[in-house]
């Protein structure tokens, strides 16, 4: 199975980043405003003019050539505010990933907003319980706690069993996707830039394209389109910065919150609308 999946957090109005989702400058990088956001699906149409498909697709059988998905992670409230109504503008469907302790806390979705978004046709799945920093170093117990507790909520809220999720903060281990297996989840979405696919106790493990606040539109389209050095930039700078979270650990996370905040406090040259 391939498949070419972008992933998105947060869609707000500009420069208001602490409306929705996690707050701080380590999650900013990833928001990003309701206008760059239908750039980018424009963009996309114009090289793709077929609509993505969604993990209950994928699941029912094989599909012809490499599909495309949309997720969004964190189940910040912008999902149904601002992010819903733009994709209604071109009829797609996408892919919520909630974090399920955070459910009706202020910036993130309610029980009632999640209702709607699933009514509304787009797919809701699992982004853990507690949006563990390093989830890939929690013990088995551990992680069955988050996938199960998470996937017992979300099924209780929307009457139908969790079968897709999305692993919080990119770190990633056969272990995490062993214990999503357990819980059922048939689906599993990393950040691995990839579109092949791989297999764990029957769960599919997808890999996903990450946009933050300065990807330009053309490049999500360059990444559908199947172009090969925008998704060969994006596999080893990432498989770069795995290496440097495997080696840092907890420090490596502390220094790179502290350098966005130093980032942030900086105004650009140019003006704030530089990039």
């Amino acid at each position: 199975m391939r498949a070419v999946t972008l992933l998105f957090h947060d869609v707000v109005p500009a420069g208001r980043w602490d409306l929705s989702g996690f707050s701080g400058a380590d999650a900013d990088v990833y928001k990003i405003d309701c206008d760059a956001f239908r750039a980018h699906l424009k963009a996309i149409s114009q090289v793709l003019r077929v609509a993505p498909i969604t993990a209950q697709d994928l699941l029912a059988g094989p599909q012809s050539g490499c599909p495309f998905l949309l997720t969004f992670d964190d189940g910040g409230v912008s999902a149904l505010l601002y992010a819903a109504d733009i994709l209604d503008e071109f009829k797609w469907k996408a892919h919520f990933f909630v974090t399920a302790g955070r459910i009706g806390t202020p910036g993130f979705l309610d029980r009632s907003q999640i209702q709607q978004l699933r009514r509304r046709g787009h797919m809701i799945g699992s982004h853990s319980f507690s949006h563990p920093p390093r989830m890939a170093c929690c013990s088995p117990a551990q992680l069955d706690d988050e996938w199960q507790r998470s996937a017992r909520m979300l099924s209780e809220i929307l009457g139908e069993p969790i079968q897709v999720a999305s692993v919080p903060g990119g770190y990633y281990s056969r272990e995490v996707s062993r214990s999503a297996a357990r819980t059922g989840i048939k689906l599993l979405f990393n950040s691995e830039p990839q579109t092949s696919s791989s297999v764990v106790d029957r769960c599919v493990v997808l890999g996903r394209f990450s946009a933050q606040r300065s990807t330009p539109p053309d490049w999500s389209a360059a990444i559908v389109a199947g172009h090969f050095q925008p998704r060969a930039r994006a596999y080893f700078f990432w498989n770069a910065k795995k290496v440097a979270k495997a080696l840092g650990g907890t420090l490596w996370l502390r220094a790179r919150v502290k350098l966005l905040e130093r980032r942030a406090q900086t105004p650009p040259p140019g003006g704030e609308n530089s990039k």
